[in-house]
């Protein structure tokens, strides 16, 4: 008996220290900032919005002084960044005369944390992003434009509700269980335990992959859509956006592949902001 109970105390260790495990190694870091979009000449307002169970997200409410003023970019970051990091994606889009909001998710940033974060507690914060700009004034018709979870999470969004005009999707991973997989095998993770583990954060996060996969939320779009992603991502392969642009089905969907762009090469977007705003301008104005 002496035995068993030594036995079953391992096993309950192993657990405990699994589950610690996983929830340590997906946690988000929380990076402070150290700039604001006045570095790169563009006027601005700090906002808070209030979101999920009453958290604040803090924002960068930047307004054009173009007139008329008739619409609005909100821009989310990617995983364990901040808006600081997508301030380049923004600037061009200020050039052009658009208003551009800037958020940071929960736990990011200056936002409250808030749990575990996800791909779909980024969506609730673009949701409550998008609820407050509906009661700014000089808004105007919105798009959403998001980065890597970010961008994933503006997908999701933009199947599930038809309030804004446009999406673009930079380097979205096209299915949560691929990007997971592919991570593990880099941990070499045995196999076993992979499908074990991928469960375990379906079970955390409240979704089942399949639900909230880019390449399924992507049919069910009724704007247009532009999936931008760079050519030389190490992190999300290319196939994941030919994934989607071939499986969803979905005419308004149009793809933009940058040459020598990593995942993060926010500067390499940058360069091509003209073809970023010529595709809102045709959507928006």
């Amino acid at each position: 008996m002496g035995a068993l109970l030594i036995i079953v105390a391992i096993i309950l260790a192993l657990i405990g220290l699994f589950v610690v495990a996983i929830h340590f190694g997906f946690k988000a870091p929380k990076i402070a900032k150290t700039g604001s979009p006045a570095d790169l000449g563009m006027e601005f307002k700090q906002v808070n919005i209030t979101g999920h169970k009453d958290a604040n997200l803090f924002g960068w409410h930047i307004i054009s002084s173009a007139k008329p003023q008739t619409s609005t970019v909100l821009v989310m970051h990617g995983w364990g960044v901040n808006a600081e990091v997508v301030m380049p994606i923004a600037l061009p889009l200020y050039k052009a005369g658009f208003n551009v909001l800037l958020v940071d998710a929960r736990n990011h940033g200056q936002s409250d944390s808030d749990g575990h974060s996800s791909m779909p507690t980024f969506a609730q914060d673009i949701e409550s992003a998008l609820d407050w700009l509906k009661t700014q004034p000089e808004t105007g018709k919105i798009a959403i434009a998001g980065h890597s979870v970010g961008a994933a999470a503006s997908l999701l969004v933009a199947s599930r509700r038809h309030d804004m005009d446009a999406v673009i999707s930079i380097a979205s991973f096209a299915h949560p269980d691929w990007l997971m997989r592919r991570y593990l095998k880099t941990l070499h993770i045995p196999k076993p335990l992979v499908a074990v583990i991928l469960r375990y954060v379906e079970h955390i996060i409240g979704h089942k992959f399949e639900a909230i996969a880019p390449i399924n939320s992507a049919r069910k779009i009724r704007c247009p859509v532009l999936l931008v992603h760079g050519e030389a991502d190490k992190t999300i392969p290319t196939s994941d956006v030919h994934a989607i642009i071939e499986n969803c089905g979905n005419p308004n969907v149009k793809i933009l592949l940058i040459p020598d762009a990593d995942h993060d090469s926010v500067d390499k977007i940058e360069q091509h902001g003209d073809e970023l705003v010529q595709f809102l301008k045709e959507n928006l104005l």
